[in-house]
Formats: C-alpha cells, sequence, structure tokens
C-alpha cells in the first residue's frame, strides 16, 4: 500500500507541475536534474484500535530542488503554495478513493524546500476462517 500512496503523490505533483519536473521516488547519487522533487517515507508506525482495524501513520518529506540560481528561496515558497492545494487529497494506485493531507507544513533549508505531509489511513484485519469439516461419522455404543 505505501508504494501506492507514493505513487498517487508522484501523479498529484506531476498532474499540477507537469512533465518539466523530474520526480524522483529512490534515491540519486548522481545526476541530478532539476527543477525536481524527491518522495520520501519518513517514520511509518502502526496504532491498534478496537476490532482489529489499525491506524496506518504515514508521513512523508517532500524535497523540492529548485531550477533557479539567483533566487531559490523565492522558488520554493511558491512551490510550497502550490503543493499545498495539489496534497490536499490524493488517491493512491488501486484505490478507490482519495487520502486527505494532513499536517502539512514546510521550511526552506540551504536552498531545498522541505515539505511534510502525513497520508494516514485504517485498515482492517481480515483473518481467513479455518476450513469447516465436510462430513463427520459418529458410532455410538450404549450398554442398558
Amino acid at each position: 500500500m505505501l508504494n501506492n500512496v507514493i505513487a498517487g503523490i508522484a501523479i498529484a505533483l506531476n498532474q499540477e507541475f507537469g512533465d518539466d519536473y523530474e520526480i524522483y521516488t529512490e534515491e540519486i547519487k548522481q545526476d541530478l536534474k532539476e527543477p525536481c522533487f524527491f518522495i520520501t517515507l519518513l517514520n511509518p508506525s502502526k496504532t491498534d484500535f478496537p476490532s482489529k482495524r489499525y491506524l496506518m501513520d504515514n508521513p512523508f518529506c517532500i524535497q523540492y530542488f529548485p531550477k533557479s540560481e539567483d533566487n531559490p528561496n523565492s522558488e520554493c515558497r511558491d512551490v510550497a503554495d502550490r503543493m499545498l492545494w495539489a496534497l490536499e487529497n490524493t488517491t493512491p494506485l488501486d484505490a478507490d478513493r482519495p487520502i486527505r493531507g494532513t499536517d502539512m507544513h514546510h521550511e526552506i533549508t540551504d536552498g531545498v524546500l522541505n515539505f511534510f505531509v502525513n497520508y494516514n489511513y485504517f485498515v482492517r484485519k481480515v483473518e481467513t476462517p479455518a476450513p469447516l469439516m465436510e462430513t463427520m461419522t459418529t458410532v455410538l455404543h450404549l450398554k442398558g
């Protein structure tokens, strides 16, 4: 499911910013093509709820590396404003409804935008029942 959420974030970013912006989901060691986004899942967690339900907490950091060398902070602020709306809801691949982005905030460090958003959702644990016996034969002898 997490890979589907990441793919949904990438689709939302592509719809907002277009094909001129590269979107990376895996670590890039060299040849980073700016402007670009880098999607990272930070520290996911699971919280137990009654009735075999679980809250999956998925905080993401989406880094934006600007193209501008003259005004990178200004470009980052503009992109952050657009990301607030573009990532408000995202639909994971193979999902029938969107997940709402929460706790959105950002910071600019060394000319790079760090945009934080959580995509939390509930899952239900479905247990497969044990197979039932088809037939049972009982022989009973009574004394008496």
